[in-house]
């Protein structure tokens, strides 16, 4: 009976630890997703064949505002922003909001304080902790070529993997150089005196 009980228990136990896990999961989830961007499409154009992606380059009108609704910062009475995704001219929370949009679409971003100016704000615009809303118009959209994609991921890596080999290369010079055997004084005086 003892060891019935002693397993019932243990069963018990190991149910209540996954099930405690579990909904610290999801309480978690649910946190995470309030910590995220949220992107909320207000026009989309009827076709919309070409979804930006990392290394392509936007321009966009944008007007940015507090929650409040107090606007800090608008691009609509000058040039458009020209916006190189991948390159942090923005802040991240603006340039994960214009990953997957198309030319001629318009969205609305909120986004959290530590994905735009974090604890310290941008004062005297933006206090600190402050959560943004970007309303963005994407006025043409360019894909990047196939020459820009090579020389913005590969050329990283290759740059990546000289710097060990050419350290290497330096590394086996100095250790030949090093090894290499020096001729002693001795040997060199002997070789004069059998020259005379």
């Amino acid at each position: 009976m003892a060891t019935i009980f002693h397993k019932l228990t243990m069963k018990t136990s190991v149910f209540l630890l996954l099930l405690a896990a579990f909904t610290c999961g999801l309480a978690r989830g649910e946190e995470q997703a309030a910590e995220e961007v949220q992107v909320e499409t207000l026009v989309k154009p009827e076709t919309c064949s070409v979804l930006s992606r990392m290394g392509d380059t936007l321009k966009i009108h944008y007007t940015g505002k507090l929650l409040d609704g107090k606007v800090i910062d608008s691009s609509l009475s000058v040039e458009p922003l020209v916006v190189e995704l991948g390159k942090r001219t923005v802040i991240a929370g603006l340039e994960q909001s214009l990953v997957g949009v198309c030319e001629g679409q318009k969205i609305k971003a909120t986004i959290p304080s530590h994905l735009a100016y974090g604890k310290k704000g941008y004062p005297p615009t933006i206090p600190g902790d402050a959560a943004l809303e970007f309303e963005v118009e994407v006025v043409s959209l360019m894909q990047q070529t196939p020459w820009q994609k090579m020389v913005n991921d590969v050329f990283p890596l290759v740059c990546l993997a000289l710097v060990p080999t050419l350290l290497g290369l330096v590394g086996l010079y100095l250790y030949k150089k090093a090894s290499v055997e020096k001729p002693s004084k001795k040997k060199a005086k002997d070789k004069k005196s059998k020259k005379k």
